[in-house]
């Protein structure tokens, strides 16, 4: 009932506190057989990880990956995969003056309210720590639906501030500390941040992630939809404060003869819906946008009030990111990728002996052929 951990069959608990001993997840329900060593979690924890760029914050974890149960001889047991990842950089003395205090934008209050008890150590459970363990069990549902489906998952960051992508090319996506989709634009980006971090304020972001090679037919009517799925999933990311599927709020401006997506024996010919109709994949590519809110761990001074409900000078130190969001790519793809083992196992669960039922229409058209 603690609301830890996410998921039907694929099942994801994750533990720890920032500035505790370790961090760690359980995943229950892998099937066997999946081949799994320590090494593989390395290049998507480094795309998620701080203190690699002047851009995040400088925290360093080595964030090495402890695999204690479920794995025998390189391969998953079908037993519950345990991961920990020791805490090596914190410092918990940064947060010993706002101990008593509750931050404006922050869980500090909303934890006391609830709890009547929190950690303020870099925000104890709220902090964006916890998601490393997120992006650790990705990497095996990645992995899986790989080798499974050939489904393959990549995000970009789609806006920062005010500023959106001026050209697109994924392939530069991880060539540069923002996951950008245009190089040229880069130095652009590292002007802008390096002058909010001098101003000591922050700035929100928007993340897009695309899953190409779904195949049809994940998902369930109303309450197991899979966009329904990925909205949870997604919003249940730290700072994230909007998500939305296919075109999502750009809906509202269209007409239904422009949203809806045509249908052709050479494939579907727009993709406004995002790869998801009634809740069920339909074979297109699946869409999902994320929004992360301005970080709220400011040195700038602000009013607030302590556990007493006095007034008091907040003023937050430590290490933080002046944007969640250009470290956020990988957390979404994890996500992305663990809703979607999680809605394959279910859909082979019950319909597996269904098979391909035709017609089976291309996700797009083919390349090179004309859309109508």
């Amino acid at each position: 009932m603690s609301d830890n951990s996410f998921g039907r069959l694929l099942r994801v608990t994750t533990f720890g506190e920032s500035h505790g001993p370790a961090i760690g997840c359980v995943v229950d329900g892998l099937p066997p057989g999946i081949a799994i060593a320590p090494e593989d979690f390395r290049q998507d924890l480094e795309r998620r990880a701080t203190g690699r760029t002047r851009h995040t914050s400088a925290r360093r974890e080595s964030d090495e990956v402890e695999i204690l149960s479920g794995v025998y001889e390189g391969v998953t047991t079908g037993t519950p995969v345990a991961l920990l990842i020791r805490n090596t950089d914190a410092r918990s003395k940064d947060y010993s003056r706002i101990a008593a205090q509750f931050r404006p934008g922050h869980a500090d209050y909303a934890y006391w309210q609830k709890y009547g008890v929190r950690d303020p150590r870099g925000g104890g459970r709220s902090s964006a720590r916890e998601t490393t363990m997120r992006v650790a069990a990705g990497v095996i549902a990645k992995k899986w639906l790989a080798e499974r489906h050939g489904v393959r998952i990549q995000g970009w960051l789609s806006q920062l501030g005010a500023i959106v992508p001026e050209g697109f090319d994924l392939s530069v996506v991880e060539d540069n500390p923002f996951f950008w989709p245009h190089a040229e634009q880069v130095p652009a980006l590292e002007a802008y941040m390096d002058a909010l971090r001098k101003s000591g304020d922050s700035v929100g972001a928007r993340v897009d992630v695309i899953a190409e090679g779904v195949p049809p037919g994940w998902g369930a009517p109303i309450y197991g939809k899979l966009d329904g799925a990925l909205a949870a999933a997604l919003m249940s990311i730290n700072a994230v404060k909007g998500v939305e599927v296919g075109d999502g709020f750009a809906s509202v401006a269209q007409s239904g003869s422009e949203h809806r997506d045509v249908m052709h024996a050479d494939g579907f010919q727009s993709n406004h819906a995002g790869g998801v109709l009634g809740g069920i994949s339909t074979g297109q590519p699946v869409r999902c946008s994320v929004a992360f809110k301005p970080t709220s761990s400011l040195r700038l001074p602000v009013e607030g009030l302590d556990v007493h409900g006095d007034v008091v000078e907040v003023v937050t130190t430590g290490r933080h990111d002046p944007c969640v969001g250009i470290r956020a790519t990988p957390i979404c793809e994890a996500m992305v990728a663990l809703v979607l083992m999680d809605q394959a196992l279910v859909h082979r669960a019950q319909c597996g002996d269904v098979g391909e039922v035709p017609p089976r229409i291309p996700g797009e058209p083919a390349e090179g052929s004309k859309k109508r």
